[in-house]
Formats: C-alpha cells, sequence, structure tokens
C-alpha cells in the first residue's frame, strides 16, 4: 500500500475491522473478486496494523486455487478495454471500474499501433492460456504491458500460474489501500 500508515488508512482499517461479516466481504470483494478470498480475509479480523491485513491478503491471493483464481480473473477487464460491469465484484459505487481505470491509465497515451497489437496479444494470450491477461499496471506505460504481454506467451503453464497469482496479490494490495482510503470500510448498512 502506498503510504500504509496515513491516518485515513489506519481510520479505515477500524472501520472495516468492525463491519460485519457479509459487508467485511463485500468490501474485499472489491479488491479481489473471488469469494474464497473474501471470506478467508474477512475472518481473519482483527487486523491490528495494515501491515498484517496486506500479509494476510497476499498469503490468501497466493494460495487460492486455480478456480480461486479464474474467479477473480474474471472481474478483470482486458489490458486496453473498458471495465467489466456486473459480476460477483460489482461495486454499489462502480470504484472497481473507476480503479481499473486508473490502473491502466498508461494505455491512455498508447498510439494506434501498440493498442492493437495489445489487442491481438490479449487475443493470443487468451488462446494460450484461457483466461485474461492479468498484470498490476500501475505507474506502466502500454509499451511495458506489451513487452510483458509478449514474455509472459513464452511461460508454460505452472509458470504463468504462478505469474498470474503474484500480479494478483499487487493489484490486491493497492486495491486494500484505496478501500481503506476511500472512506468505503465504514460500519453500518450497505447501500
Amino acid at each position: 500500500m502506498s503510504n500504509p500508515h496515513s491516518a485515513p488508512q489506519v481510520a479505515g482499517l477500524a472501520a472495516f475491522n468492525a463491519l460485519g461479516t457479509e459487508e467485511a466481504e463485500a468490501e474485499l470483494l472489491a479488491c479481489c473478486a473471488c469469494r474464497d478470498f473474501a471470506a478467508r480475509v474477512a475472518a481473519s479480523r482483527p487486523y491490528r496494523d495494515l501491515d498484517r491485513l496486506a500479509e494476510v491478503a497476499e498469503a490468501t491471493v497466493r494460495s487460492l486455487d486455480w478456480s480461486g483464481v479464474h474467479e477473480a480473473l474474471a472481474a478483470h477487464p482486458r489490458i486496453g478495454e473498458p471495465p467489466r460491469e456486473g459480476g460477483p465484484a460489482a461495486g454499489r459505487s462502480g470504484r472497481e471500474g473507476a480503479w481499473s481505470r486508473r490502473e491502466q491509465s498508461g494505455v491512455e497515451a498508447a498510439g494506434r499501433e501498440v493498442l492493437d497489437r495489445l489487442a491481438e496479444g490479449n487475443r493470443a494470450y487468451e488462446r494460450r492460456f484461457g483466461h485474461v491477461y492479468l498484470i498490476c499496471a500501475t505507474g506502466l506505460s502500454a509499451e511495458e504491458m506489451l513487452a510483458r504481454l509478449t514474455e509472459r506467451l513464452g511461460n508454460d503453464e505452472d509458470t504463468e500460474q504462478n505469474v498470474v497469482r503474484a500480479e494478483l496479490a499487487k493489484i490486491t494490495r493497492l486495491r486494500l489501500g484505496k478501500l481503506l482510503e476511500s472512506g468505503h470500510s465504514s460500519p453500518g448498512p450497505a447501500t
């Protein structure tokens, strides 16, 4: 998380710890759209600090069976495409879509050739591995995302599954920070 001890995040952590189980799981689905992840991380509350929450979340993502990872991947848009609406992680405020757009902002400056190559690479990746190409895109240019995509097409399935888990863990960690800073983790009825 970018500033793991900021005042808003600490207050957000206290509010998150105070949520009911269903509400906590719903909030966690915004960070990683796997129900098993959400249930396991919510069940480990209360968290003493943000670092511990991040550690548990990362360990949980890395230990998900492949069907759980696949469930989480279903909520992620292809690189260069708009966020998907609906699904198990659809937020009450659309924040996941907004987060995804910001995370992929590196494609905004890309030229048509790079965008076309990304689209072609996305299709090749999905044919090869059977799921969306996932990368923690925050801070990366379209060219960097494309280079990593091209490189990862050479991975065997086991290697790529490990890479996907690591990328999902990075995204989840960043989104936990956003969740706790956003004030969405406040106790009370869901709206």
